[in-house]
């Protein structure tokens, strides 16, 4: 069943209210995404053992973001506001393996409702892939999707619009295999389309081919599988780029690839503090580039604040797609001013929330064995129910770590109950490694930017609350 703002959507179209551009001039989209990859493990960004020539040509050619943040410093969370351009804590993704809620209008839902095709391969994490599952990706918005429910190995199994398939191979080439069969489908049949393409890698354990440890000889074996890894991505984001080239729609065609979150190796941030798992800039900054030799001609690189929420207000409106009437609160804003190179500064400030709820296991490789079984036995399970409203949240205290930045200042907070701990302020533009914290020399900032944090806070805990379709 069509949520409202899909059903009113699909009527201003089909009543010629709201006119997308041409559909031979609608560019395509492809959104690549990485787990656990670390703002510094690219060779461009000076990693010395690192080879990531298809990462580096990326970068070279097209946009290169160098303030590029995940929503959150872990999995879930990050992709829900990928697909929704809201906080994940707006839906009740605290932390990875929990389900996105049911009710969310997704990237996939509004651009399908606009003619456009939508698929998603590799990792989804956020909630069932069986095809009977309230928050399977075909609940939100997807119409072909081989998807697997947490990271993955090499030889992957993924759930193919509900069934079971095996792929052999490394396993980002293998997720890129699959998602260059529909992208050449998609072309072949002329249509505009949306694939998200979310690799298991370099997630732990790191396992890799022997082609790709063979890059990184003289090194410790563990360093060598993960190294592997990442050249493993590398080579999927080489063979996309080709084909995009070979299909001819590589000018027609928005590519940008980041990561969800920070790493974990001791050189995987670039120098940078923290690491995944916290707001630090090492936990939340991430590799971030965006390439359309169409509309971006010549590379450029910008240390201008963007992130993962940002997603969908930027391809709604490069694709001519309104946001609904009733369009609930967004965190992220359009980028489509910084791709056309008009956009001097982020006016809106990002917020970081990391609640404190414990995790959910979900071990891919088992639950999609399992499902398969299930299948060849005729026997399957109903899916079971998940991503609903099921409890309300106190909209007066906002426990756990938070940050807010705005240009190049950040706040770090911490609350215990309705106590606000650990204030820190840090301006990234002079200390970007977080050194220095000068909340006592700058009180009135300190003061002004925790009320703008706790005021978001609020209007998230509304969300979570669900407030928003009230």
């Amino acid at each position: 069943m069509k949520k409202p703002t899909q059903i009113l959507l699909t009527l201003l179209f089909s009543a010629g209210i709201v006119t997308a551009a041409p559909s031979s001039k609608r560019p395509n989209f492809i959104l690549a995404m990485a787990d656990d990859q670390g703002w510094g493990e690219m060779s461009y960004q000076g990693h010395k053992d690192l080879k990531t020539p298809h990462f580096d040509a990326m970068a070279k050619a097209g946009l290169r973001f160098d303030r590029f943040y995940a929503a959150a410093p872990v999995c879930s969370p990050t992709r829900a506001s990928c697909l929704t351009g809201r906080h994940p804590n707006r839906m009740g993704v605290f932390k990875w393996g929990h389900p996105m809620r049911t009710g969310e209008i997704t990237i996939a839902e509004s651009l399908k409702d606009a003619g456009y095709r939508t698929g998603h391969f590799g990792k989804w994490h956020l909630g069932s892939v069986r095809a009977d599952g309230d928050t399977n990706p075909g609940a939100n918005g997807f119409d072909e999707w081989a998807s697997a429910p947490n990271f993955y190995e090499n030889d992957p199994l993924f759930s193919h619009n509900g069934k079971v398939i095996e792929r052999k191979g490394e396993s980002s080439i293998a997720t890129m295999q699959i998602a260059l069969e529909w992208i050449s489908k998609m072309t072949e049949e002329d249509d505009p389309f949306l694939a998200v393409i979310w690799f298991g890698n370099p997630h732990g354990p790191h396992i890799g081919v022997e082609k790709f440890k063979k890059l990184y000889p003289g090194k410790a074996k563990s360093l060598q599988n993960f190294y592997a890894e990442i050249s493993g991505m590398d080579a999927a984001m080489g063979l996309l780029r080709g084909q995009l080239r070979k299909l001819d729609i590589a000018d027609d065609t928005l590519l940008w690839y980041c990561s969800d979150n920070g790493g974990l190796k001791p050189n995987s941030m670039g120098g940078l503090s923290g690491k995944k798992g916290n707001l630090l800039e090492g936990g939340i900054r991430v590799p971030a580039i965006l390439e359309w030799p169409a509309r971006i001609p010549t590379p450029r690189t910008t240390d201008i604040p963007c992130n993962t929420s940002d997603f969908l207000p930027t391809l709604l409106e490069l694709a001519g797609v309104p946001l609904p009437e009733n369009q609930p609160p967004l965190d992220g804003i359009s980028l489509t001013p910084l791709i056309n190179n008009e956009m001097a500064i982020r006016k809106k400030p990002m917020g970081f929330w990391d609640y404190p709820a414990g995790g959910k296991v979900k071990r891919a490789r088992a639950i999609l064995e399992a499902l398969r079984k299930e299948q060849e036995s005729g026997k399957q399970k109903p899916a079971a129910k998940e991503g609903h409203v099921n409890r309300q949240y106190p909209a007066d205290t906002f426990p756990g770590p938070a940050a807010w930045i705005d240009g190049d200042w950040k706040l770090m907070t911490s609350s215990k109950g309705k106590v606000a701990t650990n204030l820190r302020l840090y301006n990234l533009g002079n200390d970007p490694k977080e050194k220095n914290n000068l909340a006592e020399k700058h009180p009135e900032r300190v003061k002004s930017m925790r009320l703008e944090l706790r005021n978001w806070q609020k209007s998230v805990v509304n969300s979570l609350n669900g407030k928003d379709y009230n």
